[in-house]
Formats: C-alpha cells, structure tokens, sequence
C-alpha cells in the first residue's frame, strides 16, 4: 500500500509536464523532464490547452512513465494557474496504475494540490500478487501518505511461518 502514493504522485507529475510542455504530437513527446532523477515519457492522442481558461485535456490512449511506474487512462483534465502550476487534476474513463507489482485501478483520481489530497473513485482495486482489496473510495493525504479505504473488502494470503 505505501507505493500508491509515490503512484498517484507518478499521475500528477506527468499531467503538470504534459501542462508545462504545451507541445504533445499525437503519438508521443519525447523525455519532458527529469523528476527526482526519474525520465518523465508521456503520449497522448491530443492535448488542447485554453491559455484564457487555464485548462488542459489530454485525451486519447494518455499514458504517463516515470520510472517503475506506469498510469493509463482515456482523458485528463488538468487546472492550472499559470504553466506549470498546477492547482488540480482528474483522471477518467478507467484509470490503471502499476508500479513494483501493484496494480491499481479505479473508474477516475482525482488530485486536489492545494488541499494536498488524491481520491481515487469507483471500483477502486489494489492488488499484487495473490493479495487484493477494493473499496468504494481511496482517499490519499499527499501530505501524511495516509491512505483511506471506505466501503473495503479483500484478501491477503497469509504464509505459514517458516521453520
């Protein structure tokens, strides 16, 4: 569970760069930036930006790389105050994230910057392995990596101690 943070965090970072870069082709930009020692890779079939409005839409096959860590989704919504600040985002029409051998996904997330919160929302699942909850809602304090699960169910294997 501690790695959906640094997961969803993956999120934010490539829809700030993808804001900040304003030049998506529709197969794929290059490299955009390096985050924390991290190549940022980003595709999209189209990015639409309204400089007046301060918004952003990726949309189309938006796949995000940072690392490990891979997220994917049909669209992004992002807004932001001036590029590259970023106020909130929000990821819909299934979104799947996977990193070091969890894999999660959720109908849409949600990133709020200023209140430092990430909710993920709808069919929530997290898995790795044999292991695996669901919930209705995620809730991620960016802030404490706290993270809140309601409505939860799930299974954890339990391994026999070794002798």
């Amino acid at each position: 569970m501690r790695a959906l943070g640094p997961l969803l965090g993956g999120l934010v970072c490539a829809a700030v760069l993808a804001t900040a870069s304003a030049v998506v082709t529709p197969a794929a930009a290059g490299p955009l930036a390096v985050v924390e020692g991290e190549k940022l890779d980003i595709k999209a079939n189209q990015l639409d930006i309204d400089i007046d409005k301060g918004t952003a839409l990726l949309e189309g096959n938006v796949e995000a790389k940072l690392g490990e860590l891979t997220v994917t989704c049909p669209k992004v919504e992002i807004r932001y105050d001036q590029a590259p600040r970023v106020r909130w985002v929000k990821g819909s029409g299934g979104v799947r994230a996977r990193v070091k051998g969890i894999d999660a996904t959720a109908s849409s997330v949600a990133v709020d910057l200023a209140k430092r919160e990430v909710t993920l929302s709808g069919g929530v699942r997290l898995a790795r392995g044999k292991g695996w909850v669901e919930a209705d809602k995620a809730t991620i304090d960016l802030a404490t990596k706290k993270l809140t699960l309601q409505d939860v169910k799930g299974s954890i294997p339990v391994e026999p101690p070794t002798r």
